[in-house]
């Protein structure tokens, strides 16, 4: 593309993101009201609520809905960040502003041999998506952590690692982009990275890891891949209950708990095939680390027993890095994510009192967004083993493990 044809495709790409941003902003901001439960709540009641209690160095010790790793301390307490606002009004300008962040650094990417725009295209056309629910939660600040650490990690593997860390230790699934990584020094990072935050946050702040017990008991959330069994069963004279519990709306009653165990089956198996993927790699390239982070979400979504909305900022994110890579393999799975992006918004917020009451309205759109990721997560894996994975002996394997481009 030339250069006047680079300058209009940008101004393009700017004039989209700052219209799409408006309307969420002006939805969260409720000048524009979108239909369903306020989804806003989560910010100016729960996170209000945990940034009074984090601003007394502890962390909400009797609050089972604190789920999350102790790094996600800064995420909540970093509209302090903006004194002169409202906690709320700060919490949704620093997610804006994270956004444009995101789309900066993909934009930058994007650019030279073998490279694409269509990332940044993805971020901006996707995100919106979502609905005002993007900016009501914290995970376009996780989700920007995650993107920048792949984006350095050829150049810097060591920054990758921290980075990755850094972000694990505010939402775990960073974590899982060290898949593709096959060299020692990004994983080397990572584990000094993490292993000395978590001493600091435990040392200096008490409850640092009460989040971990407070998984217990859960059941299965009803937006879940499993939930559709209760879905559909509800119909059939299933006597269960739909309740609030641990802070999110889950299904409670027989059969739970064999639900709930088969998820956690399906995510060992998701693990499992990715530890074989791993050890059958013959070939690497730029494109594996990406490709490889993204396919991992995705399978750890799906089997979860918990697909909230926001999910999908994280897969859109990692979908938006593999695609500024002109040759990426995934431009499928990114264009059915960023499909089920809209389902998404369909059923949460707009539609979720259809979703909570099992109609076939509800029903429908959970199988169509379910569906759309698991079709999602099946062709990305496809596609990453027949990119890496040879029939052939491993004896090329050591060397493709040394690769620098997959560091």
């Amino acid at each position: 593309m030339d250069t006047k044809g680079a300058g209009r495709s940008l101004a393009w790409l700017a004039a989209v993101w700052v219209a799409s941003r408006a309307v969420l902003l002006l939805t969260v901001f409720k000048v524009i009201t979108v239909a369903g439960p306020d989804v806003t709540s989560d910010v100016s009641v729960i996170y209000r609520g945990w940034y009074e209690v984090l601003r007394q160095g502890t962390f909400p010790l009797d609050d089972v809905t604190w789920q999350y790793p102790p790094a996600a301390a800064l995420a909540v307490l970093s509209p302090g960040l903006l004194p002169f606002l409202d906690y709320t009004d700060a919490f949704f300008v620093l997610c804006c502003l994270t956004d444009l962040a995101v789309l900066a650094l993909l934009v930058r990417h994007g650019r030279g041999p073998g490279r694409s725009p269509r990332g940044a295209w993805l971020w901006t056309a996707a995100v919106p998506l979502l609905g005002p629910t993007v900016y009501a939660r914290y995970d376009v600040m996780v989700t920007a952590l995650a993107v920048a650490a792949l984006l350095v990690a050829a150049r810097h593997p060591r920054v990758f690692g921290v980075l990755t860390a850094l972000g694990a230790l505010v939402k775990v699934w960073p974590a899982l982009l060290l898949t593709g990584s096959f060299r020692r020094r990004p994983w080397a990072s990572a584990a000094v990275t993490a292993s000395g935050l978590a001493a600091l946050f435990a040392v200096s702040m008490p409850g640092a890891f009460a989040f971990l017990t407070f998984q217990r008991d859960r059941g299965t959330e009803v937006e879940s891949l499993g939930a559709l069994v209760f879905h559909l069963a509800r119909h059939f004279g299933w006597e269960g209950q739909v309740l609030l519990n641990y802070g999110s709306i889950e299904f409670l009653g027989p059969w739970v708990g064999v639900v709930s165990t088969a998820a956690l089956v399906l995510t060992g198996a998701a693990f499992g095939w990715l530890v074989l993927w791993r050890l059958r790699v013959v070939r690497t390239d730029e494109l594996t680390l990406p490709e490889a982070a993204f396919t991992a979400v995705l399978l750890f979504t799906v089997t979860s027993r918990v697909i909230s909305p926001q999910y999908l900022v994280w897969l859109t994110g990692l979908a938006a890095v593999c695609l500024t890579h002109r040759a990426s393999r995934m431009t499928a799975p990114a264009l059915m994510v960023a499909v089920a992006s809209l389902v998404t918004l369909l059923e949460f917020p707009i539609g979720f009192i259809h979703v909570v009451t099992s109609d076939w309205y509800g029903v429908t759109l959970m199988v169509v967004r379910n569906g759309l990721l698991v079709a999602a997560s099946l062709t990305a894996g496809r596609r990453l083993w027949r990119a890496t994975v040879s029939p052939a002996p491993l004896a090329s394997a050591p060397a493709a493990a040394e690769s620098p481009v997959s560091s």
